[in-house]
């Protein structure tokens, strides 16, 4: 019943005992054959589907295909009773509407609401003063304790390392996003900030029913998987309906309402408004501008709702992923996790 899986569903029609059976073909497609028992409860089909979609090679694992095992098998769990929280909040899907600037600021508890449509520059500060401020101490080091013709271009080589870093931060700023996570990593609540970033999206899509096969404790990564695995096929393939695009972007914003249930400001949002708004292009109707801020609102404070209405879940998926729990342990963390 409520985050990425690859299989073909058969059901027996002259038994109530069912079990889980998971072949591959020389496809590599999953057939799942139910006959154990109904309250055995087992989540043994999900475990293997999750272990099959990780052994795939790295060129597939990105396919939007590699999670349709695991998508069926969470269909019929959920079907059999044993999945509770799985594809939930499906059943009343949540639907867009116009949101007020003090609706969102009540359910975020943000002062300066605005401030999540900016992506945060604070790593990146930090980042950049950390290079600019190395390479010149170095470089005054070279040329006062290297001798002669060593130290003399010692020291322009070093202080060329600020150039080439602001060269490739104009043109590709990606391959900075490594040194910048880790420039982060000053802060205290660092940790904590990105452990219940990534929760959140983890269960927002878990209880809209997308199939999760990974997760990764990084800020700065985009989850165009989960989007790829809520629609089955690649995002470029075809347009957006309003009911799609919605729970993608429930999922796209979930993160800054992570932040938001602990922390009074919101960092890892850049990789977020990234997703959204390649999202939002794909829209089958074109959204103006309004339009588009409005989403992005509406978004952030429906994850917030959801997400405190399922605390429980949340705080329990939160302590697994700070254990370093596998996607199935975050699973069962939340649907062990009391209502």
């Amino acid at each position: 019943r409520r985050s990425t899986w690859h299989t073909i569903v058969g059901r027996s029609d002259t038994t109530m005992a069912m079990t889980w059976k998971i072949k591959t073909t020389s496809h590599r497609r999953w057939k799942v054959c139910r006959s154990s028992s109904r309250a055995d409860g087992s989540l043994k089909p999900l475990q293997e589907a999750l272990e099959a979609a990780q052994a795939l090679p790295p060129s597939q694992r990105s396919l939007p295909t590699s999670t349709a095992g695991i998508d069926a098998a969470m269909k019929a769990l959920a079907e059999d009773g044993v999945l509770q929280k799985w594809n939930l909040s499906m059943e009343n899907a949540p639907r867009r509407r116009s949101l007020f600037a003090r609706e969102l600021k009540q359910a975020t508890g943000l002062e300066d609401t605005s401030a999540i449509a900016r992506p945060s520059a604070r790593n990146d500060a930090v980042f950049l003063a950390g290079v600019v401020g190395g390479s010149s101490i170095a470089a005054v080091l070279a040329g006062a304790l290297l001798p002669g013709q060593i130290g003399f271009w010692g020291q322009y080589l070093i202080g060329g390392i600020s150039i080439a870093v602001l060269a490739i931060g104009s043109t590709a700023p990606g391959l900075l996003q490594a040194g910048i996570e880790r420039a982060g990593q000053i802060f205290p609540e660092y940790r904590e900030r990105v452990v219940r970033h990534e929760a959140a999206h983890f269960l927002i899509a878990y209880l809209l029913g997308v199939p999760i096969a990974a997760y990764s404790l990084e800020m700065g990564q985009q989850h165009v998987d989960l989007a790829q695995a809520a629609l089955q096929r690649q995002l470029l393939a075809g347009r957006l309906e309003d009911e799609e695009l919605d729970r993608l972007a429930l999922v796209a914003m979930a993160g800054v309402a992570g932040e938001c249930t602990k922390f009074q400001d919101v960092m890892g949002q850049t990789a977020d408004l990234i997703d959204l708004q390649r999202m939002m292009n794909r829209s089958d109707k074109k959204l103006s501008d309004s339009e588009q801020q409005n989403l992005t609102r509406w978004a952030v404070y429906q994850a917030c709702t959801m997400l405190k209405q399922n605390q429980n879940a949340y705080d329990a998926l939160v302590e697994t992923m700070k254990k370093g729990g596998s996607v199935y342990d975050c699973i069962k963390a939340i649907e062990d996790a009391k209502n």
